[in-house]
């Protein structure tokens, strides 16, 4: 059996040994969860719900143990790895909570000309889900897709990402503690072609997190099956400073975007756009923050290092192409980069067309660009190729310019909010992906319509007849001219 290891980023100290799951195998635990799926379906919504309440209970009793795990794997504080954590299991008690009333059969109008019939439309699961994960948030990203999946009544085969194995079989070790078979829910360790056979294993969909190229890729290979995706991609999400803002928060709000997690976060900020008139005063304040805080291990820095390694090379050359197009270094630079960590780093005045405006650069560093009024920070904002979040800063002009943004998502006088709360679907537009997990349409998200039309009774002219007259069809076109759509 051949296997990997998994690593300290810190140290780069082996922390355990998994299976590299290979093709047979993936395909063997696909139709295991598919053979499981019609017992977890008979569950009823009820059921269901018991499951997964349990389970999110259990996850809260050996949080601990689980936070201290992802701290292992990823190198990120126990602090930010218990909030992921906590948040995750939140997020599975609201879906397990609301599948019911969310997948409820709906009764449509059948409209004037069909009155006769009744109109409803179901809600069902579409079978077995495959689920690939990141590693920068190992618990809280994959669950968003697991646990509404789940509520849904479809089984999930969870593919983690090789630098947090752990918490992938960590999850599916405790569900299978409260479950009535781990078939419902298990998980394929291994390396990127793990996740490639899961694409090709039949899934009935597939729910991707990571970069955009990869999710291309992943993309192409399930429409060769004609495999559905849900792909939340990659972001360069920015943050807009309106002159009307409170600058000492959205000044520390940013600064935590963008540099917690080692700014390993596709929702967290990348670039700002400041008015003018306050450019300077958020700058100072910016630095303020930026200047008290600094990377090492868990318990000793505000955040951890990179935690796969070759991002440590994404993040120097964007520093340089930025400072090297004109842009000015106002705290750090080229030399905060000592793998595997990386300081704090402000850059300001980066032309457009620089690498780290216009690509993710997934580190801590944050572009300040100033700008002469909203409307040029709305265009900017937008002229990005991704889509994912937004953060905007204004007392009195926040949702107007909310919502002129491309984007998923938008937090106003806030920061990342939007992930946290359960109610509100998250994913973004463009390069960023499509599909939506979290909210009543992530609930959606993993079911499919079922239209369901039942004749009330017969009506004396029948249009679905070769006995049909030419005096039916005149009263068909005479009928839809009058009521044009109305009654409908």
């Amino acid at each position: 059996m051949a296997t990997f290891n998994s690593h300290y980023p810190v140290t780069g100290e082996v922390l355990a040994s998994y299976e590299i799951t290979e093709r047979d195998e993936v395909n063997l635990a696909v139709d295991l969860a598919r053979d499981a799926s019609h017992a977890w379906v008979a569950m009823g919504f009820a059921g269901r719900r018991k499951v997964l309440l349990r389970w999110s209970k259990l996850l809260m009793q050996r949080v601990d143990e689980i936070t201290e795990l992802i701290a292992k794997e990823t190198g990120k504080p126990i602090s930010d790895a218990k909030l992921e954590a906590s948040l995750a299991a939140g997020h599975l008690a609201w879906a397990a909570r609301h599948a019911e009333s969310v997948m409820r059969t709906s009764h449509r109008s059948p409209g004037a000309l069909m009155a006769n019939m009744s109109a409803t439309v179901e809600r069902s699961p579409v079978g077995v889900v495959g689920v690939i994960g990141p590693w920068n948030y190992p618990i809280f990203t994959p669950m968003g897709s697991i646990s509404y999946a789940l509520a849904a009544g479809n089984t999930v085969v969870f593919k983690p990402s090789e630098f947090t194995p752990g918490v992938g079989k960590l999850l599916a070790e405790t569900f299978a503690e409260v479950a009535p078979s781990s078939r419902i829910f298990s998980c394929v360790t291994g390396l990127g072609e793990t996740g490639k056979y899961l694409c090709e294993s039949g899934v009935n969909k597939l729910a991707f997190t990571g970069s955009t190229r990869t999710a291309k890729v992943v993309a192409a290979t399930c429409a060769a099956s004609m495999t559905p995706v849900v792909l939340e991609c990659g972001g360069k999400d920015p943050v807009i400073v309106a002159a009307d803002a409170d600058i000492k928060r959205a000044a520390d709000a940013t600064v935590w975007s963008s540099m917690s997690n080692a700014g390993q976060t596709c929702i967290g900020a990348e670039r700002v756009y400041v008015d003018a008139k306050v450019a300077e005063e958020f700058k100072a304040e910016v630095l303020a923050v930026a200047k008290k805080i600094h990377s090492g291990a868990p318990g000793q820095g505000n955040y951890g290092p990179a935690t796969m390694p070759s991002q440590i090379k994404v993040i120097q050359s964007h520093i340089d192409d930025a400072i090297a197009r004109g842009g000015k270094a106002l705290l750090g630079g080229s030399n905060s980069v000592h793998a595997p960590f990386v300081e704090p780093v402000v850059l300001a005045d980066v032309p457009e067309d620089s690498l780290a405006i216009t690509d993710e650069t997934f580190g801590p560093t944050i572009v300040i660009n100033t700008v002469a009024d909203m409307d040029e920070a709305i265009l900017l904002s937008n002229a990005s190729k991704y889509g994912l979040g937004a953060s905007v800063w204004s007392r009195r002009k926040g949702k107007k310019i909310a919502s002129q943004l491309q984007c998923g998502m938008v937090a106003i006088n806030s920061t990342i909010s939007f992930a946290a709360i359960a109610t509100v679907p998250f994913g973004g537009v463009k390069d960023s992906g499509y599909g939506r997990i979290h909210g009543p349409e992530g609930i959606l998200e993993f079911t499919y319509p079922r239209t369901v039309i039942r004749a009330r009774f017969q009506l004396p002219i029948v249009f679905t007849s070769f006995k049909r007259t030419a005096g039916s069809d005149k009263l068909i076109v005479n009928l839809t001219k009058w009521l044009n759509g109305r009654l409908g």
